[in-house]
């Protein structure tokens, strides 16, 4: 059974790219339909969304203590304007969450050493060249997850990632995983400029991961697919195959 879908799928790209949507999608699939045309199981979600808010709301609630915040600030400088929005005291953090992330998996295989039998994890995460970019990040992967990693990224223009990141927004929800966004200039700051293309320049279809092959493909969201459930599904079919295809040459 395990031989018919992938380990760990990494869900790769820019804000509001349409990872979350393609997860969303995934979880309407039967089962045994996902595994036949994706190569994707029963899954599990590995996001540092998730975890990064957390901390922001942490540092919020010490504030009204009476502390300093601890990890996170609540206005950044860019472009010589002190401008409103969270980010992290310490770019370190960004590499903190994708250890973090590997430290959560590494406790499902602790306690489930069958994990994979039936079970893909998928990670989630975007990076921008401002806190180091996904060459940075892949290197904070552990062992563990490198020797299962298959890398889907979604392709998508700063421009639209603009675009569907506005329309996403809802200042009701900021913590919601459908429907946070950020602040305009707080996504070009964080996210404008990507090392996406020069970190898979490479290979066309395997990542170089401290020493490790790690098979990828690209789905590309222009014009934009994952706001029509037929044709996000009919494209990510084309590209799971792909990635299996790579995942099975390495053996």
């Amino acid at each position: 059974m395990a031989a018919e879908i992938f380990d760990i799928v990494i869900l790769n790209g820019r804000p509001a790219a349409g990872k979350s949507e393609i997860i969303d999608y995934l979880k309407q699939v039967p089962v045994d339909e996902r595994r036949r045309r994706f190569h994707i199981g029963e899954f599990e979600e590995f996001d540092d969304f998730p975890i990064l808010w957390e901390r922001f709301e942490d540092d919020d609630i010490w504030e009204r203590l009476g502390r300093p915040r601890l990890i996170s600030e609540t206005h950044f400088e860019y472009e010589g304007r002190r401008l409103p929005g969270y980010v992290f005291k310490d770019r370190m953090f960004w590499h903190f969450l994708i250890e973090r992330l590997c430290s959560d998996y590494a406790k499902r295989l602790r306690d489930r050493p069958d994990y994979h039998a039936r079970h893909t994890a998928i990670f989630e995460f975007a990076r921008g060249a401002e806190h180091g970019g996904f060459a940075a990040a892949y290197e904070h992967l552990s062992p563990d997850v490198l020797a299962r990693a298959n890398a889907i990224y979604i392709d998508v223009t700063w421009e639209e990632s603009l675009r569907k990141n506005r329309r996403r927004y809802n200042p009701e929800k900021p913590d919601s995983i459908l429907e946070h966004a950020l602040e305009d200039k707080k996504l070009e700051f964080l996210y404008r400029d990507s090392d996406w293309s020069a970190f898979s320049a490479g290979d066309a279809e395997y990542l170089q991961v401290q020493g490790v092959r790690i098979p990828y493909a690209v789905f590309e969201n222009m014009p934009e697919k994952t706001d029509r459930p037929d044709v996000l599904g009919a494209h990510l079919e084309e590209v799971c195959a792909s990635l299996w295809s790579r995942r099975q040459r390495l053996g």
